[in-house]
């Protein structure tokens, strides 16, 4: 290998791994890229020089730890689709190195706090659900959390829109379609239980966006936020994805249609799953000129501060920025996961373990970075970055 860096960013050649990729070079850290589509990273090497590019396939472990310990770095990013992150998570203890990602499955996220003592006795941080949501929002939650006594309950979601109603890839369509398909968990009355996602489909308005087709989906935050704020009084926790129409419809039709199955078909004598070749086929898609998103990363607490209940609104407004057009807002899952890797990296993040954002993660600071890149937080309407 050329250099040492400071990051190994896995699965950079994809939309977030691009994103977190650029943040960091641009704070003027050297990264490695890894993945297996060199092309995607090409405007990348040739405008940073403190980067390189090695071609890498993440099932294979053996190589991954290799190239992760010739490297030099000490912390990874993981932006592999999320399926992959338990086994990644192997690789980065092998490779003795501090980790973050981007978010996994519910019961993935079960498995990897159970890795605490281990993780911990080797003196290592490794921060999963990184991103937006999770991510942004669980350290919303922790700030609101911070102010009340007693909590009850939490909802949060994201909503978006874009200025041009033609669809496009909004981020990563293997976990929009899991999302959809697979019955949602949600926490009621301290009980988990499940409900059909297409089944909770209603419509609503969300500050900044407008009108959203919104859902219940599962996401980790159900499992880690429990996890963490049980002892508070928890009782309850629901997830809501939230599309404009002119998404979801499409998205909905793929579904209907049978393009998100996984049970393999042949095709002029090759097995294919239908939802690999959606996969491929939409990355391809083309940006519209001049095409804008915006977002909101919403969180509600409700609780008890004293004698009072007391309810908190948390959000967290994204937009396609300047210069990161082809990110739409993406840049909201990518670059808290830049954030809180560099954190590790100044020491701002000491703990030991495996955890989620909702701890140890401090809000203001994080806020303050996340403000340094255009995205404003707000309590109760009011900007507090």
């Amino acid at each position: 290998m050329d250099k040492q860096y400071d990051f190994v960013v896995l699965g950079a050649t994809g939309i977030q791994g691009r994103i977190v990729t650029r943040d960091l070079l641009e704070k003027g850290y050297s990264v490695l890229l890894t993945g297996r589509n060199k092309k995607r990273v090409d405007e990348l090497l040739n405008n940073y020089h403190k980067t390189e590019y090695k071609h890498l396939d993440v099932r294979n472990a053996s190589n991954t730890k290799k190239i992760i310990r010739e490297s030099g770095a000490n912390i990874v990013v993981n932006c592999v689709e999320s399926n992959w992150a338990n086994h990644i998570i192997q690789s980065c203890l092998k490779a003795g190195v501090h980790y973050v990602d981007l978010g996994s499955e519910f019961a993935m996220t079960i498995e990897q706090l159970k890795l605490n003592d281990e993780i911990k006795k080797k003196q290592l941080t490794y921060i999963i659900s990184s991103g937006s949501v999770p991510g942004i929002g669980n350290v919303m939650t922790q700030y609101a959390a911070n102010k009340l006594d007693t909590i009850e309950t939490i909802e949060l979601g994201f909503a978006w829109a874009s200025n041009i109603k033609k669809f496009v890839v909004p981020f990563s369509m293997q976990a929009i379609i899991n999302e959809m398909l697979e019955p949602a968990q949600v926490l009621d009355n301290c009980e988990f239980k499940t409900v059909i996602p297409r089944d909770t489909t209603k419509r609503v308005r969300r500050r900044y966006v407008g009108g959203q087709v919104e859902f219940m989906v599962t996401h980790p935050e159900t499992y880690t936020f429990y996890y963490y704020f049980k002892d508070k009084g928890l009782k309850n926790i629901k997830f809501y994805a939230g599309f404009p129409s002119h998404s979801y419809d499409k998205i909905n039709m793929m579904i209907e249609l049978g393009f998100a199955g996984n049970k393999t078909v042949k095709v002029n004598d090759e097995n294919i799953k239908p939802v690999d070749l959606m996969n491929e086929v939409l990355k391809d898609i083309k940006i519209p000129i001049d095409y804008k998103e915006k977002e909101n990363l919403w969180v509600k607490v409700t609780g008890t501060k004293g004698k009072s209940k007391k309810t908190i609104l948390m959000e967290c407004l994204a937009h396609t920025l300047d210069g990161w057009v082809e990110a739409g807002c993406n840049v909201d899952t990518g670059m808290p996961a830049s954030i809180m890797a560099q954190m590790i990296k100044k020491g701002l993040i000491k703990e030991r373990g495996i955890y989620s954002p909702e701890v140890n993660v401090p809000p203001e600071e994080f806020f303050k970075e996340l403000a340094d890149r255009k995205l404003v937080v707000l309590e109760n309407k009011k900007r507090i970055n």
